[in-house]
């Protein structure tokens, strides 16, 4: 079920919608009235980005994954690049391998993908309370948004062809985080855009301002880190990443400097069919 790679797209996810500005804009007190408008939007929109992500288990679309390793100049070392489909299995999303580097699966990657797929097949009772509570946990976050910023509506743009309001946010003086995502609020600056219209974020352009600690390895992610998430709509206001691009330097048990650029795009959004089906080799 490429745990790995979700878990490591969560993260980004999760840094980038802590949303928020290192732009520029009017500094200064700003009115109550604009700081209450800011905050309903924000709300409006973290209510619109739990129906969507609701949603978006339901469908399938297509993942590619470029994870690119830099050297000091910004010259790609190495790159993996993987094409998964994500579909349906018995109610829970799986993650198919299509490609890895221009080439079908290799045996071993297809055993693995076969193994995987068969324990989520014959998955217990209590292992699926503990996967959906897992689930649960790691998109609890969101609710801790307007808690962990101080909000200011700096303007309007046209984005996508979609009016949208422009938002950018500090950190919360004294904020508390209440699960291990939402520690990153405090190390985070950026961006949003709001579509006007059903409150979907468009975009998401963010900055790590202070490093912090990532996964179970000691990995650290360094400030500087950029991270910007498009979003598109599609349909019924639900609104689905189109394209995630994480540009990163990382520390590894202290020792170890890599700078990493990872994009995702996704494509070919459709409601997903439970049910059987054959693995393309």
């Amino acid at each position: 079920m490429a745990k790995s790679r979700m878990e490591m797209l969560l993260v980004m996810v999760v840094a980038s919608t802590a949303l928020f500005a290192q732009s520029s804009g009017p500094d200064g007190a700003q009115n109550l009235a604009s700081v209450l408008d800011a905050r309903q939007i924000v709300g409006l929109s973290v209510a619109a980005a739990e129906r969507s992500w609701q949603a978006r288990d339901h469908f399938a679309y297509t993942e590619r994954d470029e994870d690119r390793r830099l050297d000091l100049l910004g010259h790609v070392k190495s790159e993996n690049v993987d094409v998964t489909r994500m579909i349906l299995v018995d109610g829970a999303r799986f993650e198919q391998l299509l490609e890895h580097n221009g080439q079908l699966p290799s045996a071993k990657e297809q055993r693995k993908h076969d193994e995987d797929l068969d324990k989520l097949k014959h998955e217990m009772p209590e292992e699926k309370t503990a996967r959906l509570r897992k689930d649960q946990e790691n998109r609890s976050f969101l609710r801790d948004v307007l808690e962990a910023f101080d909000f200011h509506l700096i303007g309007e743009e046209i984005l996508g062809g979609r009016p949208a309001y422009v938002l950018r946010a500090t950190p919360h003086p004294g904020y508390h985080a209440h699960g291990k995502y939402g520690k990153m609020f405090p190390k985070v600056e950026g961006q949003l855009w709001v579509d006007k219209q059903d409150f979907g974020w468009i975009k998401v352009d963010g900055e790590v301002t202070q490093s912090f600690s990532m996964g179970l390895f000691l990995a650290r992610v360094q400030r500087g880190s950029h991270i910007i998430l498009e979003q598109t709509c599609v349909g019924d206001a639900v609104w689905v990443p189109k394209r995630l691009e994480m540009r990163a330097s990382t520390r590894i048990l202290f020792l170890k400097s890599l700078d990493i650029e990872r994009i995702l795009t996704y494509s070919d959004y459709r409601p997903a069919v439970d049910g059987p089906y054959s693995v393309s080799r």
